[in-house]
């Protein structure tokens, strides 16, 4: 069921998302070579205490980090590790979800470590892009749900030739961590294709790999990797759906 905000709660979610924007905008001075995917989840669960929130995915179906902190290969929920150092050349999204006052929060930004390739690099400039293109996609009056995967599939998939992950979508926030409905990043027959309504709080989060879009999952049951070994990148915001519009709560 998907639940629609009152103007009270999004402004709840907007404070949590402005802290979350605040840690996530401010690794971009902490992130660096030498440094273990480990120290990156400390980061983010001091930058959160500190401000009087909670680690929304500590402990979230067993999860064991504040942090998802995903290097090269790993599309989505890699766990942090003091023994995984970051090497210039890598490419690194971390994903942190945040609640204050009750009120939750969901964003993924993708670094680079020193001097990446110019593959990579385009590779994270495409995938930022269609995140801006899926919120401008969510804005427009009269939008449904898969417009914002036709928006991230035509900028990922057809005109660069990368691979649109299929088995994870984006999803409702706000008041849980995760909420319908489902948001993909793709277009598909076979899913729920709402109507977005003001009051309608969603994580928009591209998942674009550089080569086929078919991942597999490790057996720790939650790093999730391209199937073909190729790097992959991932950007969200947590979006409200207004009567002006799209705003992305996530961004300072």
């Amino acid at each position: 069921m998907i639940q629609l905000k009152t103007k009270e709660q999004i402004d709840g979610i907007r404070y949590s998302c402005k802290l979350l924007a605040e840690c996530l905008y401010s690794l971009d001075d902490i992130i660096r070579e030498g440094m273990s995917t480990y120290e990156v989840d400390r980061y983010c669960y001091e930058f959160i205490k500190k401000r009087g929130g909670i680690p929304s995915c500590l402990g979230f179906e067993g999860y064991p980090n504040t942090a998802c902190v995903s290097v090269n290969d790993t599309v989505i929920h890699g766990i942090p590790s003091k023994k995984e150092i970051l090497r210039s050349g890598d490419i690194v999204s971390v994903d942190v979800c945040f609640t204050v006052n009750g009120y939750v929060s969901d964003s993924t930004r993708t670094y680079e470590i020193g001097k990446v390739s110019d593959e990579v690099h385009k590779l994270n400039v495409v995938t930022h892009e269609a995140l801006d293109l899926g919120v401008k996609a969510a804005g427009e009056r009269g939008a449904r749900v898969q417009d914002i995967g036709k928006a991230v599939f035509r900028k990922c998939a057809v005109e660069n030739g990368y691979g649109v992950v299929q088995d994870y979508t984006g999803h409702g926030v706000g008041l849980d961590l995760h909420e319908d409905p489902e948001v993909p990043n793709f277009v598909s027959k076979l899913m729920p294709n709402p109507r977005l309504k003001p009051g309608m709080v969603i994580a928009i989060e591209p998942m674009i790999n550089m080569g086929t879009y078919k991942v597999r999952t490790l057996r720790d049951g939650w790093t999730v990797k391209t199937l073909d070994g190729k790097p992959a990148c991932h950007w969200e915001h947590t979006v409200a759906i207004t009567e002006e519009g799209a705003e992305a709560l996530t961004i300072l």
